[in-house]
């Protein structure tokens, strides 16, 4: 699995004009679903996302987690994210799931983290195409792969 992590003050995705998923400040997490992901990876995605410690304390350090500030998380399907290339300019996405295999992984992370985790999480529509739009704050950007 690869995500990037956005810290944002506000982040919303819109489909044929519509908002499907919006959040104010907390995560914009870019999720893509690789061949051999198990249900495994994405416990460790859904524990690192609640838990990175990435938004500022009374200090001004990276010290508290989404939960701590009250804050949301927004998953997005991107399997872009898979995209190689080492070998000429049309990216190759061979590594990426097939749509059958990554959306019920995708899910698997949305409900584990809205009911294991008890946060709040809006989505983007799978197999669609999205607008995305966010406030990165910081900017703090990370990526992570398991």
């Amino acid at each position: 699995m690869r995500c990037v992590i956005q810290r944002v003050s506000e982040a919303k995705v819109t489909v044929a004009s519509q908002v499907v998923g919006q959040i104010g400040p907390g995560l914009l997490a870019l999720v893509c679903v690789e061949d051999g992901d198990t249900q495994a990876k994405a416990d460790q995605l859904c524990h690192k996302l609640q838990g990175l410690r990435i938004f500022s304390d009374a200090e001004g350090k990276m010290n508290l987690d989404v939960r701590q500030v009250g804050g949301s998380l927004l998953l997005v399907s991107q399997f872009t994210l898979a995209g190689r290339l080492e070998k000429g300019f049309r990216p190759s996405f061979v590594s990426a799931a097939r749509p059958e295999a990554a959306e019920p992984l995708f899910d698997y992370c949305v409900n584990r983290l809205r009911h294991h985790y008890a946060l709040p999480v809006e989505t983007g529509r799978f197999r669609t195409q999205m607008e995305v739009a966010l406030v990165n704050d910081g900017p703090v950007t990370l990526v992570l792969e398991f």
